[in-house]
């Protein structure tokens, strides 16, 4: 895997197994209709726009915004025919007017770092009795599988944030739906079963993901980080091996999943 980008590394391993069931998920709750306008915000490499385009054919206009170019030029060799725009989620990249009727923005939430202007912000691409869809993974103290990799991680890098579950408090990202002016806001947590045929891509990457949002491996020049990181691998096969059926890695994992109307 080495000679490929994180964001192939991604595509190739995370999104079949990990992302596109949450999109599926998503769009059967908030139904799409022929001729939809459909906004994926933090979109990464697309999932959840090829997932609308999908259910709505020709008859769709679909556009991902993400800030990460690198994940954008993975997005459009995937599906050339979906409107990618590079753009933060705090001044969306919009045409003069430009409004969407339905915006899904899957596990991005919380990495943003001004919540309330990028939710203030769906709310203005929003069209007046539009759909949107917010999904945000629960903390990982609910889902043993993630929890267990980040405390081998621990051992080596002292505490992790881990901002991928860092907005897990329902009522908190109800809260902030609300005070961006939507309405009908609701949410319900989600459980799946997840299935990896090949557990190692994924522990690789979830623990570059780990080695990265913390601070001891943010200091750490590369060649120790390269070390540390072949070292949490190692340390984590136990973990890999608890959650293994024989025909794979299995584990549940969770996430908040809001709706709300403009």
């Amino acid at each position: 895997m080495g000679q490929i980008s994180f964001p192939e590394m991604y595509e190739r391993w995370l999104v079949g197994p990990l992302f596109r069931p949450w999109a599926e998920v998503t769009f059967d709750e908030v139904k799409l209709s022929r001729g939809n306008r459909v906004l994926d915000i933090a979109c990464g490499t697309g999932i959840v726009a090829r997932v609308a385009k999908e259910r709505l054919g020709a008859a769709g206009y679909v556009v991902g915004i993400d800030i990460n170019t690198d994940m954008l030029a993975v997005a459009r060799a995937e599906a050339p025919d979906i409107d990618w725009r590079a753009g933060n989620a705090s001044a969306l990249p919009l045409r003069d007017r430009e409004q969407f009727d339905v915006i899904v923005c899957q596990q991005g939430l919380q990495f943003f770092p001004d919540k309330p202007a990028a939710a203030a912000e769906m709310r203005r691409a929003l069209a007046q009795g539009g759909r949107l869809a917010v999904a945000t993974w629960r903390s990982d103290e609910e889902i043993p599988f993630f929890r267990e990799l980040r405390r081998v991680a621990e051992r080596f890098l002292g505490p992790i944030t881990d901002l991928r579950h860092s907005f897990g408090n329902a009522a908190l990202l109800e809260a902030l739906l609300r005070d961006a002016g939507f309405h009908d806001v609701r949410s319900r947590t989600i459980s799946r079963t997840i299935r990896f045929e090949d557990g190692a891509p994924l522990l690789r990457l979830n623990t570059m993901a780990l080695v990265g949002m913390s601070a001891a491996g943010k200091a750490m020049a590369d060649q120790e980080r390269k070390r540390v990181l072949e070292d949490i691998v190692s340390g984590s096969a136990p973990v890999l091996q608890s959650h293994a059926d024989g025909s794979g890695v299995v584990f549940e994992i969770s996430s908040n999943l809001a709706t709300a109307k403009g």
